[in-house]
């Protein structure tokens, strides 16, 4: 029986491969300050997310019309604001063809980034997108903490400004951006909830349920107890 269990113990290494043996330490992950009702923050990440990273990265199981009707905001805004001259019930697709990412980031395509808080998680997006630096050994010339020899090269440097590893391999800011840390940060944030948002857009509306559910089953509670309380005395009256 354990020769058994030890041959399949070596098989399931064996077929893990170096994912399995070789991964190395897995990386600290920040997490991510998320609020799925905070609505002003979805709207801030949804416009940061065409300002800087549709033009690679599509969205395309979703519209801007439903983004639009879920975050509350009103069609003409979201149509200079978002769609850019598009119509407001296309998909949120990039202008960027296949042939044009490999051209540009080393046969690299991006990927669409609809479910990308799910495959991975809100915590991974949020460390990745702050834990860029300079690495010229690189294509493009930026590396990233989280994400190994990335092929993409940092879209938000402006607003983050520029980092670099220091000898014990921690980041430390060379060059400001736009931004303070605590402001690249916040809006980091609004960034991963827009997309935690899109990748489970009925979120909200499951939130809103559950939280009218757990109101209702509290109020039963109550009215319950008080029903069995009034029964009681009743019974206790009779027999006294």
């Amino acid at each position: 029986m354990k020769k058994g269990v030890a041959i399949l113990l070596a098989a399931g290494l064996l077929a893990a491969g170096p994912a399995a043996l070789g991964a190395g330490p897995a990386v600290a992950l920040d997490q991510a300050p998320l609020d799925s009702f905070d609505f002003a923050s979805k709207q801030r990440g949804a416009q940061l997310y065409v300002n800087y990273c549709i033009g690679c990265h599509s969205l395309q199981y979703m519209r801007y019309t439903r983004v639009a009707e879920d975050l509350g905001i009103p069609e003409a805004v979201a149509q200079s604001n978002l769609a850019f001259g598009q119509e407001l019930f296309a998909p949120m697709l990039s202008a960027m063809t296949p042939e044009q990412g490999q051209a540009w980031f080393n046969q690299a395509v991006p990927p669409d980034l609809t479910l990308v808080a799910r495959s991975r998680s809100a915590d991974w997006l949020y460390s990745y997108m702050k834990s860029f630096y300079r690495d010229p050994e690189r294509p493009s010339g930026w590396n990233n903490t989280v994400f190994a020899n990335v092929a993409m090269p940092h879209p938000l440097h402006s607003l983050q400004g520029i980092q670099t590893l220091d000898e014990a391999g921690g980041l430390q800011l060379d060059r400001a951006g736009k931004l303070t840390p605590a402001e690249y940060d916040v809006a980091m944030a609004d960034l991963v909830n827009f997309l935690v948002y899109v990748a489970e857009p009925v979120r909200l509306t499951r939130h809103r349920i559950g939280y009218g559910v757990i109101i209702f089953v509290l109020l039963l509670g109550i009215l319950t107890y008080m029903l069995y309380r009034d029964y009681w005395r009743d019974i206790i009256d009779q027999q006294g």
